[in-house]
Parts: structure tokens; sequence; C-alpha cells
């Protein structure tokens, strides 16, 4: 039995692409000498993914091109230019409010009123603490309000990713059965401030129809579509104060509906689905447990369900596969290496989780993972470090589920 390896997405960018994007921001390249340092990072990055022994890659999300230099946050804000009926010339930061929701009168406070961060508050503020939230810029984040009809401009963008990956594949002599593109949820693209629809079921609704776009371009050639989602589980931070579980189910049931809606006719042996709790470097101690959430999260249509399970704060939930019916056809992506430690796990720590999960759900049904995207948040040398241990500690935990 062989346990096959990937990753959740984001991977360090090269200094070359950091600078390259810096300067097509700047209006210093075209986007033709742009896209041609692009197609040669992706062709590298997919190499080495391949080399260190990684089954499933992909471009580590270099094509989520940003508006400034850095590559933590792309997950997210790359998304900003792909819709229509967005308004970036006021500056909302982290104090936007999406509108309140109809399932249990339930708002999103601000990033900084997070319940965490408010018990934390000192070491939050504290440069020197520890705390990792962001790359340090000298540009403040902007994030938009939705002041029109939202529909999906980015088939351009996506375009590109898929043809850099197919071809980088193709160069490394894999099919597009071996790569797979990341796309945001409904409900991580709707975390922004509204000024046009009536409500945040709308919102979602006008997300997920413009997402399906995304998704049916990435699977209709051949490549598995990953759905970053954090807000599935990191939203119950952000709900100032603590709800009610079942008023916080209702509001996630919500954000699982649309993104079914948004998967509809799409294969689902071409979809996995992403869930992590913010993956910020800090405390953690308001995150709701895995338990409380796992059968939504497993609702979801998709092949492959990939969460965080090797930091500290969520490395003890393995056991709740115990309890847990992993459908049938259905598979589980631990993170079995953690991006919220500069400590490389040694390999044989990372088959023993691999070999913990096999043990509850099966072998076959495991594909070993990191926790989260390593892109900014580990220093590059000690991320692609990582990837050897996690690629290390499945040939060991393989040869011992043989």
């Amino acid at each position: 039995m062989s346990v096959r390896t990937t990753h959740v997405g984001s991977l360090p960018r090269p200094a070359q692409l950091l600078e390259a994007n810096a300067r097509m921001s700047a209006g210093e390249i075209t986007q033709s000498e742009f896209t041609e340092i692009l197609d040669e990072s992706v062709a590298d990055v997919i190499k080495r993914q391949n080399d260190i022994g990684i089954d499933i890659v992909n471009d580590g999300e270099y094509g989520h091109i940003m508006t400034e230099s850095v590559d933590y946050g792309a997950w997210w804000f790359y998304s900003f230019s792909r819709f229509s009926g967005l308004d970036l010339s006021t500056d909302s930061r982290f104090g936007f409010a999406p509108p309140t929701s109809e399932e249990g009168g339930i708002q999103l406070a601000s990033f900084a009123e997070r319940r965490d961060w408010t018990r934390f508050a000192d070491a939050y503020a504290d440069p020197d603490s520890g705390i990792h939230v962001s790359r340090p810029s000298d540009k403040p984040r902007v994030f938009p309000t939705i002041t029109g009809p939202l529909e999906y401009i980015g088939h351009e963008a996506v375009t590109r990713d898929i043809n850099l990956t197919l071809k980088a594949l193709k160069a490394n002599n894999l099919d597009a059965s071996r790569g797979f593109v990341a796309a945001l949820s409904p409900g991580s693209a709707a975390r922004i401030s509204n000024a046009y629809y009536k409500n945040d079921v709308d919102v979602l609704e006008a997300c997920a129809k413009a997402l399906h776009e995304e998704y049916k371009a990435i699977t209709d050639a051949g490549l598995t579509v990953q759905i970053d989602d954090p807000s599935i589980a990191e939203a119950w931070d952000q709900i100032v104060p603590e709800p009610s579980l079942e008023d916080y189910r209702k509001f996630t049931q919500v954000r699982i509906d649309a993104l079914n809606q948004a998967l509809e006719g799409i294969p689902e042996e071409l979809v996995r689905f992403h869930v992590c709790w913010g993956s910020w470097h800090g405390p953690h101690t308001t995150d709701i447990p895995f338990a409380d959430i796992v059968d939504q999260v497993l609702q979801v249509k998709a092949k492959g369900y990939t969460f965080e399970a090797a930091n500290a704060r969520h490395a003890h939930e393995w056991k709740i596969w115990r309890d847990v019916k992993l459908p049938e056809g259905k598979v589980i992506i631990p993170g079995v290496v953690s991006h919220s430690t500069n400590v490389v796990e040694h390999p044989e720590l990372v088959a023993e989780r691999i070999e913990n999960f096999a043990s509850l759900v099966g072998a076959e049904n495991v594909i070993a993972s990191t926790d989260c995207g390593l892109g900014g948040r580990i220093y590059p040398s000690i991320a692609w470090a990582k990837l050897e241990a996690l690629a290390e500690g499945a040939r060991i935990a393989s040869a011992r589920l043989s």
C-alpha cells in the first residue's frame, strides 16, 4: 500500500517572481513579460515537488497574483480582480462588517475584534511576540465593497493558471490527474463589505454562481479543483460574543449549501475541500472543535477533505474518526506536517500520524498533506524541508502498512 502525498496549495514564491509581480504592479514590465517569468517559476515549482516525491502537485498558487510583492494572503486577495461589482476605492481594511445573517442573527466582527485576538491583545499587538498574522508590507491591506452585481470576470486569469499547470505537468511526464488548482469557496469570497445585495444569502448565491465558472474551467481541463474554505471553521472565532453551536451550524449550513450549488454538475472525483482555522500563527484558543462541524464538512460534494491535523491545537483530533464514518468512496487529506512551526517534523512522526488515520479509515483512504499553505508562513528552505519530511514519512508509513 503506497500512501500518496500532496499539500494545501501555497508554496514559497521565488525572489524572481516576487520582483516581477511588484514590477508589473508598478507598470514597469508588461503582462507578457510577467507571464514568461511566471511560466518558468511554475515549471520549476512543479518539478521540485515531483522530485521530492509529492504525488499530487500544483503551481504553488503562483498564478494567484496580488497587488503587492508578498505572498501571505494570496489565497484570498487575488480573487478581488476576478469579480465585477467590487469597489476598491475606499479602504475598509480589517474593519469591514458583512451583513447580519438571517440564521441566528449572526454578524462577523472585524478581524481585530476576534475573541482570540482580544484575549491575547497584548501578544497580538507586540511585533516581538512571535505571533505571525501577515507578512510585513509598506502598503495597507484594502478590502473591497460590493457595489454592483457580482459576476465572474477571471476567465483569462484562470485559463492562464490551468495552461501553465498543464504545461509544467507534461514537462515532468505527469498527466492532469496529478495536478490541482486552488479556488475560493462562496463562503470565503463573500466575507467582504456589501452595499448592494439585500442580505448575506443573496451575496452567497451570487458568489456561488460566479465561482461555478472557475470550478468548471479547472475540472474541464482534467485538473482537480481544491476549494479553500477557512470560513467554515474560522468564522466561529470572528463572532462576538460566542454564538450558540446551534446558531453557528445554521450560519455554516447556508455556506455549505451555497458551495454545493456552485459545484452543481462538477464531477465529485475532481473536487477536494479544504477547511482550516485561519492558519495565522497565534494561540487559537477559541477555535471550534472539528467534531462540531465535521458532519457539515462531509456534506460538501467532493471526493476528498483536507484539514489541519498536525498543529498543536488540532493534532489530537485524529481520534474523531473513531466515531465519524467516512462516506463510501471518499478520502481524507489530513495535515501531517504543520505550517505553524519552524521545527521540521521527523519523518517517523509524520509516519506515525499517517498510520493513526489509516488505522481508522483505511490506508487507501488517506492522502498525507500539510496543514495549510506554506507560502509566506514558513521560511522557504524550511518549507521545502517540511515537504521532504512529508514524502519520507509517507514512504515509511507505506512500508509498514503494506
